[in-house]
Formats: C-alpha cells, sequence, structure tokens
C-alpha cells in the first residue's frame, strides 16, 4: 500500500514564505514525476509545479518565479518553496505522484495525498 504524505501548511501573511514537504511511503519500487496542485474554494483543482526523476521542472504561470519545486529520490520526499505569497495562493495543497508499486508485471499509478491547507490573509 502506497501513501503521500503532505506536512507544511498553515497561516502566513501576505510576502510571506511557507514550505511544504510530501512523504511517500509503502511498497513503493520507483516513482516517476512528482507533482503539486491546489484547489481553492469555489474553484477548480489546478496543477502548480511538476518535477521528473531527473528533477526537471515545471510551474504553472501564476506561481512562476515564486515557488521552487524539489525532490530527493533516495528519501522519496518533494517539498515545494514557497515565497511573496499572495491572497489568491491560498488553498489546499496536494501531492501526487506516479509510482511503480509493484513488480512481474510490472504496475504503476498516480497516487494522491490528502492535502494541507494553505491560508495567506493579514
Amino acid at each position: 500500500q502506497v501513501q503521500l504524505r503532505e506536512t507544511g501548511g498553515g497561516l502566513v501573511q501576505p510576502g510571506g514564505s511557507l514550505r511544504l514537504s510530501c512523504a511517500a511511503s509503502g511498497n513503493i519500487f520507483s516513482i516517476y514525476d512528482m507533482a503539486w496542485y491546489r484547489q481553492a474554494p469555489g474553484k477548480e483543482r489546478e496543477l502548480v509545479a511538476v518535477i521528473a526523476s531527473s528533477g526537471s521542472t515545471n510551474y504553472a504561470d501564476p506561481v512562476k518565479g515564486r515557488f521552487t519545486i524539489s525532490r530527493d529520490n533516495a528519501k522519496k520526499t518533494m517539498s515545494l518553496q514557497m515565497d511573496s505569497l499572495r491572497p489568491e495562493d491560498t488553498a489546499v495543497y496536494s501531492c501526487n505522484a506516479d509510482i511503480v508499486y509493484k513488480v512481474l508485471p510490472v504496475t504503476r499509478s498516480r497516487f494522491w495525498g490528502q492535502g494541507t491547507q494553505v491560508t495567506v490573509s493579514s
């Protein structure tokens, strides 16, 4: 059984910073791309940033230059450093990962964490 667990959410003032972490555990043979998504109240879930196993990254336009995604393949963790936070960044942030959890045959699926609330408000 594979689990993803996020930590690091909370309340921060505009202009402040937060760092989110996501830890994968369970029967994991390899992890392909990992990503952060967010969903604000009344809005659809949107992709924030994605990082490949090679380390290459992509960011949604609203967070470019302010957020930094990283991962540690050995520890099976991923982080999102969020700087210059704005009220419009308020959302539930969830991690997502493409994971091989069985071999012979190779079986992979995308898994989700439970989400962590980020609130940007004065």
